[in-house]
């Protein structure tokens, strides 16, 4: 018997708001441990949530950018589990009235454009985090990220290989980081991800036993992880096991997954409306607002780019890839350089340096003088190589450094003689019918004007001097 997987992916994105979801206590990472702390983070007597009105926006933005309905009120609930990392005992989030649901994560996989349907976009505040410290009878706590905002977007179960689960997820980071609510660092915990995964019988419509996978940090692992566990369920069905319904922790180290805790149910929360917060009420003005403020969303640009650059998928997809890239590429060509030519320049010259500062203005200008053969190819890359840290007009660079391309056809004819008259054997063997020798006459010519001459007006003329 032939199985299909079947997975469904919990991202946890958390918000880049200045301070927690709930409270004014600064939600950066990377603070002294219990440093960014407040009373309510504590969870001292007395103390209320206070919703931050900037992570109702980040979560509008990824609901808007991702088709969602989005409910007009939505309200918080109380999901109750005791671990050290929770102050509070329990977790506000939202249950049964989310904020947003019914959208879809757009993708490219294997060359053509797949969607993921989204069961829903809930907001909710993160956990700290437990430090086990290895061979001590203790663990430590860091209530750093307790109360950072976050969005769980939460997929359908219509993801069906470990290759597409990771392309989903790195379409999320993708997505979130052009949106500018998340940097999407999963080394950090800013990005995290759970993945459920079951199997079924090729052809079968009815969903197997579930486990969850935790502790993923990384596309790689995603796939890893994902594929560890239906090689592991499949074993177990075939050799006469069944599946438990449990929760697995990921060990990248070992390549393995072990049980972590049975899987808990919704009433294992035991969930109830958040008594201290209001629902939260979302109007249409406020939705239009943001959705006039929304960036053009990755998959859009790149379709965009092949289809009015006539880019290749490649180069589409490295230009699209981060939103900084994307909008300098576009400004070059805005600025009236050929797409095409623009679009070598960015992938080979400009995303090989490390921090350009050249203009997208600068670089269309060092583009526009190759075509106008005022430099060659080659002196284009050496000037660009002076530039790019400092962004000096090009055009002043190659007038200060004497770089300018010979194109006096006579005066590139009167080196294409001398070189040709230095070298008679070469000149003999090329007439004789060994005409790759050319690139050697061009050589000649190139080194006795340091690389200036124009290479097509040299290559024409010594062919039509050399056949004299």
């Amino acid at each position: 018997m032939r199985f299909e997987p079947v997975i469904g992916l919990e991202c946890h994105v958390q918000l880049q708001t200045r301070s927690k979801a709930f409270s004014s206590a600064n939600a950066s990472f990377g603070g002294s441990p219990n440093h960014y702390t407040d009373p309510y983070t504590l969870a001292l007597p007395g103390t209320l949530p206070v919703l931050n009105r900037v992570a109702v926006e980040y979560a509008l933005k990824m609901a808007l950018a991702t088709d969602c309905q989005i409910r007009r009120v939505s309200r918080f609930a109380r999901k109750h589990y005791f671990y050290p990392d929770l102050p509070k005992g329990f977790q506000i989030s939202q249950y049964d009235e989310p904020l947003a649901e019914k959208g879809r994560i757009r993708f490219v996989l294997d060359g053509e454009t797949r969607s993921v349907s989204l069961i829903r976009i809930h907001m909710e505040e993160d956990a700290g985090k437990n430090i086990h410290v290895s061979g001590a009878p203790y663990s430590l706590v860091d209530l750093n990220r307790a109360g950072v905002a976050l969005i769980e977007v939460v997929s359908a179960p219509e993801i069906h290989s470990a290759k597409e689960a990771s392309e989903y997820l790195k379409a999320i980071r993708q997505l979130v980081r052009y949106l500018g609510i998340c940097d999407g660092n999963m080394e950090e915990g800013s990005l995290r991800c759970d993945a459920n995964v079951s199997i079924r019988p090729e052809g079968s419509t009815q969903l197997g036993t579930r486990t969850e996978l935790k502790n993923i940090n990384s596309f790689k692992h995603v796939q890893q992880a994902i594929e560890y566990e239906v090689s592991r369920q499949t074993q177990s069905i075939e050799s006469g096991g069944r599946v438990i319904q449990e929760t697995r922790l990921w060990d990248a180290e070992r390549g393995t997954s072990h049980p972590m805790r049975s899987k808990e149910q919704a009433h294992d929360y035991r969930y109830f409306p958040e008594p201290d917060l209001p629902p939260l009420s979302v109007g249409d003005d406020w939705i239009e607002t943001i959705k006039a403020a929304l960036p053009e969303l990755p998959i859009d640009r790149r379709a965009r780019f092949i289809a009015d650059y006539e880019l290749s998928e490649y180069d589409a997809g490295v230009l699209s890839a981060e939103k900084e890239i994307a909008d300098y590429y576009d400004a070059v060509v805005a600025a009236g350089a050929d797409p095409k030519k623009a679009a070598n320049w960015v992938t080979s010259e400009y995303l090989a340096q490390e921090s350009p500062k050249i203009s997208a203005v600068n670089l269309a200008k060092l583009i526009a003088m190759i075509e106008s053969g005022a430099i060659s190819g080659k002196i284009a890359k050496e000037v660009f190589a002076n530039v790019f840290a400092t962004d000096e007009s090009p055009e002043e660079y190659v007038k200060r450094a004497g770089l300018a391309q010979i194109s006096d056809e006579n005066a590139i004819a009167t080196i294409c003689k001398e070189v040709i008259a230095l070298n008679p054997k070469q000149v003999e063997q090329y007439r004789k019918g060994n005409t790759k020798l050319i690139g050697f006459f061009v050589g000649q010519v190139m080194k006795r004007t340091s690389g200036k001459a124009n290479p097509e007006a040299t290559n024409r003329l010594l062919e039509k001097l050399l056949h004299e």
